[in-house]
Protein backbone atom coordinates (compact mmCIF):
# COMPACT_ATOMS: atom_id res chain seq x y z
CA UNK A 1 0.00 0.00 0.00
CA UNK A 2 1.29 3.70 -0.98
CA UNK A 3 0.58 6.74 -1.00
CA UNK A 4 -0.58 8.85 -4.58
CA UNK A 5 0.53 11.95 -4.72
CA UNK A 6 0.45 15.17 -7.03
CA UNK A 7 -1.69 14.59 -9.70
CA UNK A 8 -2.44 11.14 -9.63
CA UNK A 9 -4.83 12.83 -5.74
CA UNK A 10 -6.80 14.11 -8.47
CA UNK A 11 -7.20 11.26 -10.43
CA UNK A 12 -7.83 9.27 -7.50
CA UNK A 13 -10.96 11.49 -6.76
CA UNK A 14 -12.34 9.77 -9.54
CA UNK A 15 -11.22 5.93 -8.70
CA UNK A 16 -13.68 3.14 -8.40
CA UNK A 17 -15.70 2.77 -5.42
CA UNK A 18 -16.65 2.00 -2.89
CA UNK A 19 -14.11 4.75 -0.92
CA UNK A 20 -13.09 4.49 2.39
CA UNK A 21 -12.39 7.49 4.85
CA UNK A 22 -10.15 6.12 7.06
CA UNK A 23 -9.29 8.06 10.57
CA UNK A 24 -6.86 7.24 13.16
CA UNK A 25 -7.53 9.02 16.55
CA UNK A 26 -4.17 9.54 18.47
CA UNK A 27 -3.75 11.11 22.06
CA UNK A 28 -2.05 13.92 20.09
CA UNK A 29 -3.16 14.02 16.44
CA UNK A 30 -6.33 12.84 14.13
CA UNK A 31 -5.38 12.12 10.68
CA UNK A 32 -7.54 10.82 8.25
CA UNK A 33 -7.58 10.39 4.15
CA UNK A 34 -9.48 8.28 1.54
CA UNK A 35 -8.64 5.11 0.25
CA UNK A 36 -9.59 3.77 -3.17
CA UNK A 37 -10.59 -0.46 -2.92
CA UNK A 38 -7.40 -1.58 -2.88
CA UNK A 39 -6.52 0.60 0.22
CA UNK A 40 -4.38 3.07 -1.50
CA UNK A 41 -4.63 6.93 -0.83
CA UNK A 42 -6.25 9.09 -2.81
CA UNK A 43 -6.18 12.58 -0.93
CA UNK A 44 -3.60 14.30 0.79
CA UNK A 45 -3.32 13.17 4.26
CA UNK A 46 -4.90 15.86 6.81
CA UNK A 47 -3.85 16.34 10.12
CA UNK A 48 -4.98 18.26 13.32
CA UNK A 49 -3.86 18.47 17.01
CA UNK A 50 -6.51 16.07 19.20
CA UNK A 51 -8.38 19.00 21.33
CA UNK A 52 -7.78 18.82 24.85
CA UNK A 53 -9.72 18.10 26.78
CA UNK A 54 -11.38 15.32 24.69
CA UNK A 55 -15.01 13.97 25.90
CA UNK A 56 -16.74 12.32 23.06
CA UNK A 57 -19.29 15.11 21.75
CA UNK A 58 -15.93 17.25 21.43
CA UNK A 59 -13.93 14.43 19.69
CA UNK A 60 -16.66 13.93 17.46
CA UNK A 61 -17.10 17.45 16.19
CA UNK A 62 -13.31 17.71 15.54
CA UNK A 63 -13.86 14.59 13.88
CA UNK A 64 -16.32 16.16 11.92
CA UNK A 65 -14.78 19.19 11.31
CA UNK A 66 -11.35 17.33 9.65
CA UNK A 67 -12.98 15.20 7.39
CA UNK A 68 -15.64 17.84 5.99
CA UNK A 69 -12.92 19.23 3.28
CA UNK A 70 -12.71 15.75 1.65
CA UNK A 71 -15.86 14.11 0.98
CA UNK A 72 -16.64 11.49 -1.54
CA UNK A 73 -16.43 8.33 0.51
CA UNK A 74 -19.04 5.73 0.85
CA UNK A 75 -17.90 4.21 4.11
CA UNK A 76 -15.50 5.22 7.17
CA UNK A 77 -12.72 2.95 9.02
CA UNK A 78 -11.73 4.33 12.67
CA UNK A 79 -8.96 3.19 14.87
CA UNK A 80 -9.21 4.10 18.28
CA UNK A 81 -6.78 4.47 20.88
CA UNK A 82 -8.22 2.14 23.59
CA UNK A 83 -10.61 -0.70 23.84
CA UNK A 84 -13.44 -1.17 21.07
CA UNK A 85 -16.29 -3.32 21.51
CA UNK A 86 -19.05 -3.77 19.50
CA UNK A 87 -18.86 -0.50 17.98
CA UNK A 88 -18.59 1.77 21.32
CA UNK A 89 -15.58 2.54 23.28
CA UNK A 90 -14.88 0.30 26.73
CA UNK A 91 -11.75 2.87 27.60
CA UNK A 92 -10.41 5.46 26.42
CA UNK A 93 -7.16 6.08 28.56
CA UNK A 94 -5.71 9.54 26.49
CA UNK A 95 -9.25 11.04 26.85
CA UNK A 96 -11.07 10.22 30.01
CA UNK A 97 -12.20 6.64 30.10
CA UNK A 98 -15.40 7.72 32.36
CA UNK A 99 -17.37 10.11 29.93
CA UNK A 100 -16.29 7.58 27.02
CA UNK A 101 -17.32 4.77 29.07
CA UNK A 102 -19.71 2.43 26.29
CA UNK A 103 -20.04 5.70 24.27
CA UNK A 104 -21.20 4.93 20.96
CA UNK A 105 -18.95 5.97 18.42
CA UNK A 106 -19.73 4.10 15.67
CA UNK A 107 -23.27 5.72 15.87
CA UNK A 108 -22.22 9.20 16.78
CA UNK A 109 -20.29 8.88 13.38
CA UNK A 110 -22.70 7.19 10.98
CA UNK A 111 -25.29 9.54 12.38
CA UNK A 112 -22.67 13.20 11.71
CA UNK A 113 -21.19 11.59 8.41
CA UNK A 114 -24.35 10.04 6.78
CA UNK A 115 -22.07 6.38 5.81
CA UNK A 116 -21.55 3.31 7.26
CA UNK A 117 -18.95 3.46 10.01
CA UNK A 118 -16.60 0.39 11.29
CA UNK A 119 -14.74 0.87 14.76
CA UNK A 120 -11.41 -0.87 16.05
CA UNK A 121 -8.59 -0.06 18.23
CA UNK A 122 -6.28 1.95 16.55
CA UNK A 123 -3.14 -0.57 17.05
CA UNK A 124 -4.84 -3.20 15.25
CA UNK A 125 -6.05 -1.24 12.64
CA UNK A 126 -2.55 -0.27 12.19
CA UNK A 127 -1.48 -4.07 12.28
CA UNK A 128 -4.32 -5.01 9.30
CA UNK A 129 -2.14 -2.93 6.71
CA UNK A 130 0.98 -4.87 7.47
CA UNK A 131 1.24 -8.21 8.55
CA UNK A 132 1.97 -10.75 6.67
CA UNK A 133 -1.01 -12.91 7.85
CA UNK A 134 1.25 -15.93 8.63
CA UNK A 135 2.46 -17.12 12.44
CA UNK A 136 2.11 -15.18 15.01
CA UNK A 137 2.80 -10.79 14.37
CA UNK A 138 2.50 -8.63 17.13
CA UNK A 139 2.15 -4.74 16.40
CA UNK A 140 3.79 -2.07 18.86
CA UNK A 141 2.65 1.16 18.50
CA UNK A 142 4.95 3.82 20.38
CA UNK A 143 3.40 7.37 20.81
CA UNK A 144 1.76 9.21 23.54
CA UNK A 145 1.29 5.86 24.60
CA UNK A 146 2.10 2.66 23.61
CA UNK A 147 -0.32 0.10 21.84
CA UNK A 148 -0.52 -3.31 20.74
CA UNK A 149 -2.54 -6.08 18.61
CA UNK A 150 -1.78 -9.58 17.96
CA UNK A 151 -2.45 -11.94 15.00
CA UNK A 152 -2.48 -15.49 14.68
CA UNK A 153 -2.17 -17.00 11.06
CA UNK A 154 -3.83 -13.02 10.02
CA UNK A 155 -6.62 -13.55 12.63
CA UNK A 156 -7.00 -10.93 15.01
CA UNK A 157 -6.36 -12.30 18.59
CA UNK A 158 -8.28 -10.95 21.77
CA UNK A 159 -7.39 -7.61 22.69
CA UNK A 160 -5.07 -7.18 25.20
CA UNK A 161 -4.52 -3.71 27.07
CA UNK A 162 -0.78 -4.22 27.74
CA UNK A 163 -0.02 -0.77 28.20
CA UNK A 164 -2.22 -0.85 31.38
CA UNK A 165 0.00 -3.34 32.85
CA UNK A 166 2.83 -3.18 34.68
CA UNK A 167 6.23 -3.85 33.53
CA UNK A 168 8.92 -1.61 35.73
CA UNK A 169 8.11 -1.37 39.39
CA UNK A 170 4.62 0.11 39.09
CA UNK A 171 5.19 1.75 36.17
CA UNK A 172 2.63 0.60 33.24
CA UNK A 173 3.97 0.39 29.41
CA UNK A 174 2.70 3.65 28.94
CA UNK A 175 3.97 5.29 31.94
CA UNK A 176 7.35 3.58 31.13
CA UNK A 177 7.98 4.30 27.06
CA UNK A 178 5.49 6.90 26.32
CA UNK A 179 5.84 10.30 25.14
CA UNK A 180 5.94 11.47 28.30
CA UNK A 181 9.06 9.10 29.34
CA UNK A 182 10.85 9.40 26.53
CA UNK A 183 11.06 13.26 26.57
CA UNK A 184 11.96 12.59 30.48
CA UNK A 185 14.26 10.68 30.07
CA UNK A 186 16.24 11.32 26.99
CA UNK A 187 16.53 9.21 23.53
CA UNK A 188 19.17 7.21 24.85
CA UNK A 189 17.69 5.73 27.96
CA UNK A 190 14.35 5.69 25.87
CA UNK A 191 15.57 3.26 23.53
CA UNK A 192 17.09 1.44 25.90
CA UNK A 193 13.67 0.72 27.70
CA UNK A 194 11.97 0.09 24.38
CA UNK A 195 15.14 -2.64 23.96
CA UNK A 196 14.25 -4.36 26.96
CA UNK A 197 10.44 -4.21 26.71
CA UNK A 198 11.12 -6.25 23.07
CA UNK A 199 12.77 -8.51 25.06
CA UNK A 200 9.95 -9.22 27.65
CA UNK A 201 7.29 -9.33 24.96
CA UNK A 202 9.31 -12.15 22.75
CA UNK A 203 9.72 -14.10 26.47
CA UNK A 204 6.25 -13.86 27.04
CA UNK A 205 4.49 -14.28 23.42
CA UNK A 206 7.35 -15.57 21.64
CA UNK A 207 6.04 -13.63 18.37
CA UNK A 208 7.77 -14.54 15.14
CA UNK A 209 7.14 -11.04 14.11
CA UNK A 210 7.06 -8.24 15.22
CA UNK A 211 6.27 -4.24 13.54
CA UNK A 212 7.23 -1.21 15.53
CA UNK A 213 5.04 1.70 14.59
CA UNK A 214 3.34 4.87 16.02
CA UNK A 215 5.38 8.16 15.80
CA UNK A 216 7.62 7.35 17.91
CA UNK A 217 8.75 4.23 15.91
CA UNK A 218 11.20 6.37 13.90
CA UNK A 219 12.95 7.84 17.01
CA UNK A 220 13.91 3.91 17.88
CA UNK A 221 17.78 3.53 17.11
CA UNK A 222 18.90 0.39 17.94
CA UNK A 223 19.33 -2.14 15.63
CA UNK A 224 16.48 -4.46 14.96
CA UNK A 225 15.98 -7.90 14.91
CA UNK A 226 15.79 -9.81 11.76
CA UNK A 227 12.30 -10.36 12.68
CA UNK A 228 11.52 -6.84 13.54
CA UNK A 229 10.10 -4.07 10.84
CA UNK A 230 9.38 -0.62 11.23
CA UNK A 231 6.68 0.42 9.56
CA UNK A 232 4.84 3.81 8.28
CA UNK A 233 2.76 5.83 10.85
CA UNK A 234 0.01 6.22 7.59
CA UNK A 235 -0.27 2.35 8.46
CA UNK A 236 -2.57 3.70 11.11
CA UNK A 237 -5.01 4.72 8.31
CA UNK A 238 -4.03 2.50 5.40
CA UNK A 239 -5.45 -0.70 7.52
CA UNK A 240 -8.73 0.89 7.47
CA UNK A 241 -9.28 -1.00 3.94
CA UNK A 242 -9.08 -4.10 6.03
CA UNK A 243 -12.13 -3.63 8.21
CA UNK A 244 -14.58 -4.03 5.11
CA UNK A 245 -12.86 -7.35 3.99
CA UNK A 246 -15.16 -10.51 4.29
CA UNK A 247 -12.24 -12.03 5.99
CA UNK A 248 -11.88 -9.68 8.43
CA UNK A 249 -13.19 -10.27 12.11
CA UNK A 250 -15.39 -7.62 13.06
CA UNK A 251 -16.42 -8.40 16.18
CA UNK A 252 -15.15 -5.26 17.59
CA UNK A 253 -16.12 -3.02 14.37
CA UNK A 254 -19.55 -3.05 14.33
CA UNK A 255 -21.41 -0.87 11.51
CA UNK A 256 -23.60 1.45 12.03
CA UNK A 257 -25.49 3.52 9.24
CA UNK A 258 -26.62 3.34 5.69
CA UNK A 259 -25.09 0.23 3.18
CA UNK A 260 -23.39 2.61 0.19
CA UNK A 261 -25.12 1.85 -3.10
Amino acid sequence: MQKKTGAAVGRGRAAARPRTLAIDVGGTGLKASVLDPHGVMITDRLRVPTPSPAPPTVLVDALVELVAPIGGFERVSVGFPGVVRDGRVLTAPHFGTKKWHRFDLTGALAKRLGTPVRLINDAEMQGLAVIRGTRLELVVTLGTGVGTALFRDGELMPHLELAHHPVHGRKTYNEYLGDRARKKTGARRWNRRVRKVMDILQALLNYDRVYLGGGNARRVTFDLDRNMRRVSNDAGMLGGIALWRDSVTTRRSRTTGSHPS
